[in-house]
C-alpha cells in the first residue's frame, strides 16, 4: 500500500513546478529544522519520563 517509484517521481515533478528550483532548498531546511525539533521534543519527554520513574 505504499507509493512505488513512478508516484514518487510524478509528486517531486509536481513539487518542483509549483515552488520553483530556487525555493526548494528554504524548504529543505524548514523540513529539516522541523524534524530535529520533533525528535528533540520526542527526546526530552522521554528522558522526563525516565527521571520520573526513578526512586
Amino acid at each position: 500500500m505504499g507509493l512505488n517509484f513512478s508516484e514518487l517521481l510524478v509528486i517531486l515533478v509536481i513539487i518542483l513546478i509549483l515552488f520553483g528550483p530556487g525555493k526548494l532548498p528554504e524548504i529543505g531546511k524548514a523540513i529539516g529544522r522541523g524534524i530535529r525539533e520533533f525528535k528533540k521534543a520526542q527526546k526530552d519527554v522521554v528522558d522526563g519520563e525516565d527521571e520520573e520513574k526513578k526512586p
